[in-house]
């Protein structure tokens, strides 16, 4: 298989925020492509650590592909690397208190598993209904799509799709099945919902979001517990028995609300207590050109936070 495209999103602010020097220790809990780790890896020099995690092995094993070309361009350079294929929930039991002097998290679904068809995560292509990050268990979106009952499957659309016309949804939905691909379950939402402006997401500029984005978004958080998994992560790094070193940094990148809210009370409730100092107030979000350049970036969200040199903020 050809190796995907990939575009890291923010990379220069994630850079700029992490703050990375030689010789440091640099967890990204998102490896996915590598995009991110390759830029990291080459400030880091070969006195520097870089951790990397993903639970998605087809993703990790280009990754490991990426960053052994890397190797051999920097030879002597090049930092100790680390994969580690597991959730980033689990950082803990592998990284100890006050070992990173950064972790980057780059949230939600790769290019990757958007744009091969037989992982299901998309409805712009044909494909089973599976959406797993982790294909070696757990259940499928075919399996929460054909199982739960419709006030069950109402809920989450509406809870993790943030969409108000769910109960209509999930209605159809239990009418049609069985439904077992991609375009399947994409039809049956378009008959009973319009599309979305763009508006209603907040995202700038005209044009109409397809009516079922917020149903896979929904079934693929399901599916995956991306909010558990980042709820994990923070309360990995925000508090007293923090991940991170004194002066340690944490930037984090969301794509939807429900993600960028965790972020966002996690990081005020940390700078409260005095564990985290704030550096973003406001999230930062990608210029015109890389909007442009790279569609996905437009709704990229990036907030930082830092470890005061005492291990309270200052």
């Amino acid at each position: 298989m050809a190796e995907p495209q990939h575009v890291p999103v923010l990379l220069e602010e994630s850079l700029k925020f992490l703050n990375v020097r030689l010789g440091g220790v640099i967890a990204d809990a998102t490896l996915g492509l590598g995009g991110h780790s390759e830029a990291i890896a080459r400030r880091l020099g070969a006195a520097g650590r870089l951790i990397c995690f993903d639970r998605d092995a087809q993703a990790m094993g280009f990754a490991r592909a990426r960053l052994a070309k890397l190797a051999e361009e920097l030879g002597g350079r090049m930092p100790q690397v680390e994969f580690v294929e597991r959730p980033f929930s689990e950082i803990a039991m592998v990284v100890g208190p006050g070992t990173l002097d950064g972790l980057l998290a780059d949230f939600g679904v790769s290019s990757l598993q958007l744009d091969e068809a037989h992982r299901g995560f998309s409805f712009r292509q044909e494909g089973p209904l599976d959406m797993r990050m982790d294909r070696r268990g757990g259940l499928t979106a075919e399996q929460v799509v054909n199982q739960a009952d419709e006030e069950d499957l109402a809920n989450l659309i509406y809870e993790f799709g943030e969409e108000r016309r769910s109960r209509r949804i999930a209605r159809a939905i239990v009418r049609a099945r069985p439904i077992t691909t991609t375009a399947e379950l994409a039809r049956v939402v378009s008959a009973v919902a319009p599309p979305i402006k763009r508006s209603e997401r907040g995202h700038g500029g005209g044009g109409q979001i397809h009516p079922a984005t917020r149903t896979f978004q929904a079934l693929r958080i399901r599916v995956n517990d991306e909010l558990g998994e980042i709820q994990a992560l923070l309360g990995a790094v925000t508090g007293a028995e923090s991940l991170l070193k004194p002066g340690g940094r944490v930037a984090m990148i969301s794509f939807h609300s429900l993600e960028d809210r965790l972020v966002k009370d996690a990081f005020r409730e940390a700078d409260r207590r005095g564990d985290l100092e704030v550096l973003t107030r406001k999230p930062v979000t990608a210029g015109e050109e890389e909007a442009l350049r790279n569609p996905r970036a437009r709704s990229a969200k990036l907030r930082a936070a830092e470890r005061s040199s005492n291990g309270r903020a200052r």
